[in-house]
């Protein structure tokens, strides 16, 4: 399917969030899959995944995940200037204010005639971490997490509420996690720990390992494997098509 982009700026607990929102072009009603995005916020890869999953046939809404803390449109670089101030947005904001984002998002789906109640979560990095989070919210079907940040560590604020990893025995939906073995940002023990404490919660979760660094997904930069991305593409295409369907 071809694909439009429009904007909507939402109100949330925390103040205005703009969120992309990439759907299809036919008429219809479809599914709604929120898209988190790296520290980067809406990157030209983020753009570029977000349309290639809403040309499947599903209403993508990516927001701003930090839009308490930037100016509306912000967009970080992919340099260490970019970085340290990404990662100074992900300790400084607390996981319950994600929560309301999420509730924000779900509350503007269901008043929107193109989407048909059905939803899933996805992200990539910081946003692997929120797509898990997300799913907290008994509204989400599916999330498709990869090389989710933080959860293990527990190191983001969690604010109003506990941290993901101890809440994971209330999803109600469908998990499926991704991860390159080579990436730093979650050593083996850190996987470890998350794979028992799934199975200890009696999560309904898949687990892929793949040989890939962080960000292997990422179509910019040394780290891309073209190869790796497209099995990730297609894992995620068949969680949402089983689940959200």
């Amino acid at each position: 399917m071809t694909v439009t982009q429009s904007f909507v700026e939402l109100e949330t607990a925390t103040g205005e969030m703009r969120c992309s929102v990439i759907q299809p072009t036919v008429k219809g009603a479809f599914p709604t899959v929120i898209f988190y995005s790296e520290i980067f916020q809406i990157t030209e890869p983020i753009a570029r995944t977000a349309a290639y999953l809403a040309g499947q046939g599903y209403v993508v809404v990516v927001p701003e995940v930090f839009h308490e803390l930037n100016s509306i449109g912000t967009v970080l670089a992919y340099d260490d200037v970019g970085k340290d101030k990404g990662n100074d947005d992900k300790f400084t904001k607390a996981l319950s204010d994600h929560d309301t984002d999420t509730v924000a998002i779900v509350e503007w789906m269901d008043g929107q005639e193109f989407c048909n109640g059905s939803l899933g979560s996805f992200g990539v990095c910081l946003g692997g971490h929120l797509a898990c989070r997300a799913a907290l919210n008994p509204r989400v079907q599916a999330a498709a997490c990869l090389y989710a940040t933080d959860i293990h560590s527990s190191t983001m604020p969690a604010g109003t509420k506990p941290q993901t990893i101890d809440l994971l025995g209330e999803v109600e939906g469908e998990l499926m996690f991704v991860w390159g073995r080579q990436d730093p940002h979650v050593p083996l023990d850190g996987r470890k720990l998350l794979y028992s404490t799934l199975n200890e919660k009696e999560a309904n979760f898949s687990w892929h390992e793949l040989n890939g660094q962080h960000a292997f997904m990422r179509d910019e930069g040394d780290r891309y494997d073209p190869e790796l991305a497209s099995l990730c593409h297609r894992l995620v295409r068949d969680l949402f098509h089983r689940a959200l369907r």
